[in-house]
């Protein structure tokens, strides 16, 4: 796969209402927030603390242009004013941000995000999430922003996921490498954890249907 241009990937980020800025600032922020925590502080705080401010601080800072926030199962999105797509941050591994390399959610997934990477409902009635979001939650496309901690620096890219395989996130629409200048050792395991009870339920394996 061929590596895509830095000026492309802000364009692109630009179309989807993000910018590099947005996400050095919110891996910034969730770093200082993870490293006041302490060993007397349960195990999986430092990963789980890191995940929730950093899409915490996405959410506060879209929400003054009008986006929605919910955290519904567990799963912090952020939702654009059109509907048209959400976000999450996830901790990952594999070649994050390398286009040549193969890359997957870090920790597993449940049945709620599987509906969510399926995003196929179909409602003959009109439910509750269609009156405050004009559509199923869960069929909003939400890209996943990916981060891992690598050789003392964090590792970032923006994809939409189309694939489940077991209870990973594993195969995506398309990848958005980011470039964070200057974004350092966030000091802490962000990878511990990124989401209570995210491993509940039988272990499923979700496709994407084709129109």
């Amino acid at each position: 796969m061929q590596n895509l241009s830095a000026e492309w990937c802000v364009e692109r980020l630009a179309q989807l209402g993000f910018t590099i800025d947005l996400f050095h600032e919110a891996f910034d922020a969730a770093g200082d927030e993870a490293r006041r925590c302490t060993d007397f502080d349960a195990p999986a705080m430092r990963g789980t603390t890191f995940w929730s401010r950093a899409n915490r601080f996405i959410g506060e800072r879209k929400a003054e242009e009008g986006w929605e926030y919910t955290t519904r199962d567990s799963i912090l999105r952020t939702i654009h004013p059109s509907r048209s797509h959400a976000i999450t941050a996830m901790s990952a591994s594999g070649g994050v941000g390398d286009l040549e390399a193969t890359v997957r959610s870090k920790n597993p997934k449940g049945p709620k995000m599987a509906r969510i990477v399926e995003r196929n409902g179909q409602f003959a009635l009109m439910s509750r999430d269609e009156i405050l979001y004009g559509r199923e939650l869960d069929d909003i496309p939400t890209w996943c922003l990916l981060y891992k901690r690598e050789k003392g620096r964090l590792l970032a890219e923006l994809s939409l996921p189309i694939k489940m395989n077991g209870k990973l996130v594993d195969e995506w629409l398309e990848r958005i490498p980011l470039d964070l200048p200057d974004l350092g050792d966030p000091g802490v395991d962000v990878a511990l954890l990124d989401g209570p009870g995210d491993d509940s339920g039988p272990e499923v394996m979700v496709e994407l249907l084709g129109g």
